[in-house]
């Protein structure tokens, strides 16, 4: 073995960056690695925390596809998907566009859009929880009765109790997506605006055949960090539906709050790890689906 006065400079530039690098290799191994490959060989076994481990096949995901539940929160988390990313990207898109124009008192409105980004989820969800609640107590129905119109139950209804979720996560992630669209905007040549208006090109083909096309790589970008972050959504839907985890008839019960209380209520740990390969699947599928549909061609 050589020892390292011996080595070329070559050798030496290698040998320090695997020096370096062997410590966040060392950490996704230990923090990120090998739980996964743990949870995935718990999802063979049957196990409650305190008991020994049995091996049990494929029994877990056979009971898990055969649950009516899972199918039903299957489809909750991918309604959160589908409704909060589209409508997450164009608010935010709409507001940074807008914003990115405005001069007066830009940082300070800034400010204000990133700040719900910057708050406690768990502190949100309860504030929003307040709206929601009847009358006397609640805003939005007080506002509501102050019209004339009759109260809505929000929480407690199968048909709004999903929206009435989404919508205080939606406006807590509007910040983060806003700042990111506006730097893409920024990151925009103001030679290209300034030739569109030399010859007259209309705001909405400059917004079309510009602006757009130029922040695509932002909006992969965004598209992906919210989906998962909508497929992941627990901390609003925990909070808010704390009486009636998952709201009624499990209507917003999404897939990670029914591992959690698989596992921890349940404490059928097999059952529940092979709940997560399922949620780590449909993030990875997902994501590569996105990624590839709005890759540049």
């Amino acid at each position: 073995m050589k020892l390292y006065r011996d080595l070329t400079i070559r050798q030496k530039q290698i040998a320090w960056a695997w020096a370096f690098l062997a410590i966040p290799v060392l950490f996704y191994g230990v923090i990120r690695f090998y739980p996964t490959g743990n949870a995935i060989l718990i999802s063979f076994q049957d196990w409650n925390l305190l008991g020994a481990r049995t091996w049990t096949g494929l029994d877990n995901y056979q009971k898990l596809f055969a649950d009516p539940v899972f199918w039903k929160v299957f489809r909750n988390t991918f309604v959160y998907l589908l409704l909060g990313t589209p409508v997450s990207l164009v608010i935010s898109f709409v507001v940074a566009y807008h914003l990115d124009k405005t001069r007066f008192l830009h940082g300070f409105l800034r400010m204000l859009y990133f700040l719900p980004f910057m708050t406690s989820a768990v502190a949100m969800a309860w504030v929003w929880r307040w709206f929601y609640q009847p009358v006397p107590i609640g805003l939005f129905n007080n506002f509501l009765a102050s019209l004339g119109i009759p109260q809505i139950n929000f929480l407690n209804s199968t048909t709004n109790a999903l929206p009435a979720i989404l919508a205080p996560a939606v406006w807590a992630g509007l910040g983060f997506q806003i700042i990111i669209f506006m730097a893409g905007l920024r990151a925009i040549p103001k030679s290209y605006y300034e030739a569109a208006r030399i010859d007259g090109v209309s705001t909405w083909t400059v917004l079309w055949e510009i602006t757009l096309p130029l922040l695509k790589p932002t909006i992969v970008f965004i598209v992906v960090f919210s989906s998962i972050g909508f497929l992941r959504i627990f901390d609003h839907v925990y909070n808010m539906t704390t009486q009636n985890p998952g709201g009624p008839l499990n209507s917003t019960k999404p897939l990670v709050l029914m591992i959690y209380q698989t596992a921890f209520n349940s404490f059928d740990m097999g059952y529940a790890a092979a709940q997560t390969v399922v949620l780590f699947l449909v993030l990875l599928v997902v994501s590569l689906l996105q990624l590839r549909i709005l890759r540049d061609r």
